[in-house]
């Protein structure tokens, strides 16, 4: 019986993994939607980044990176195909440069520093040292980088040239952060299956089990074997469609009790338990309120008019919040 190869790529496209990246885009072009109509204020402000929506993101950003590793391992096998992997790398960083440029205008309080292909760069330049490990040593390796990453956050990590590790105490503002770490993690747990598919010669098999046939495989096959051109075109575009929707049918004013609660939610939940928030919100909105500096919080020079009086209220508000914790 002969042994089989393993140490040649796959060269031949594999159906059901173009199938599962089409997938994680489509799924991605959804949520950037959602976030799309949140940005020009046809639902609450908060929405994708809360929630299930949140949890649908983290999902997306996992699938994908999951598959750059499969991919990364199946195109080179066990030996470094360096020409292509330089050129793909290549269009890669340029894309992101892009992204960044092009956010750093539209939006450059939160603009794309280390998005997703920033991410995807990096994490195939790191992969080439996992391109010859064994399924098991990536596998344990991803996992402990998941599962570890919280114990490693340190202030140490605060300076902004290191902020793309992902190990910052401090929250980094951006519409799309996807640090090394825990994100190289996906990556490393994609390399390690792909690994133990070609070690036990499953590659064919995988192949063949997928025949999908009609308009809808095949528009999913086809946005996977162009991920990057797809990736790149579809936020302009559903950016303009909204855009031209809003000229037609503005969406209605927002309610400033609504956005201030769910702005605060988000912030204060990123350091604090739900309940000190829910406590901590309410209390502040009310006596924002009472004080009328509501529609001073809202608006930028007012904000900074009434910065002494809005911190007086913060403070008195911890404290209330901290007072009212149930006893354990």
């Amino acid at each position: 019986m002969t042994e089989p190869n393993i140490t040649k790529p796959t060269t031949s496209r594999i159906p059901v993994i173009d199938v599962a990246r089409g997938l994680a885009l489509f799924a991605m072009a959804i949520y950037h939607f959602a976030w799309d109509l949140e940005f020009f204020g046809y639902v609450p402000q908060g929405m994708t980044a809360d929630g299930g929506w949140r949890i649908f993101a983290r999902s997306i950003a996992s699938s994908f990176l999951f598959l750059v590793g499969v991919s990364l391992v199946l195109a080179h096998g066990r030996q470094i195909r360096w020409r292509p992997l330089i050129k793909r790398l290549a269009m890669i960083v340029a894309a992101a440069a892009a992204i960044t440029v092009a956010s750093r205008i539209a939006t450059p309080e939160r603009y794309i520093f280390f998005g997703i292909l920033h991410s995807i760069a990096v994490a195939t330049v790191l992969g080439v040292l996992f391109i010859r490990a064994p399924a098991l040593f990536s596998a344990a390796v991803g996992i402990a980088i998941i599962i570890f990453t919280p114990d490693l956050v340190d202030p140490l990590f605060n300076q902004p040239f290191l902020l793309w590790l992902g190990l910052s105490t401090e929250t980094v503002q951006s519409n799309d952060f996807v640090p090394v770490f825990p994100w190289f993690g996906p990556v490393l747990l994609g390399m390690a299956a792909a690994r133990f598919a070609l070690d036990r010669n499953l590659v064919a098999r995988l192949a063949s089990i997928y025949r999908g046939s009609g308009t809808i495989n095949t528009g999913l096959i086809f946005t996977g074997r162009h991920s990057l051109a797809f990736y790149l075109i579809h936020q302009p575009v559903l950016v303009a469609a909204v855009y031209a929707v809003s000229l037609i049918a503005p969406p209605p004013p927002p309610d400033p009790k609504v956005t201030f609660m769910n702005s605060c939610n988000y912030s204060c939940s990123l350091n604090n338990e739900s309940a000190f928030c829910s406590r901590f919100c309410t209390c502040t909105l009310d006596r924002l309120v009472e004080e009328d500096l509501l529609d001073a919080i809202m608006t930028e020079g007012k904000r900074e008019q009434s910065q002494t009086d809005i911190q007086a209220i913060a403070r008195a508000c911890t404290s209330q919040s901290i007072e009212e914790a149930p006893s354990q």
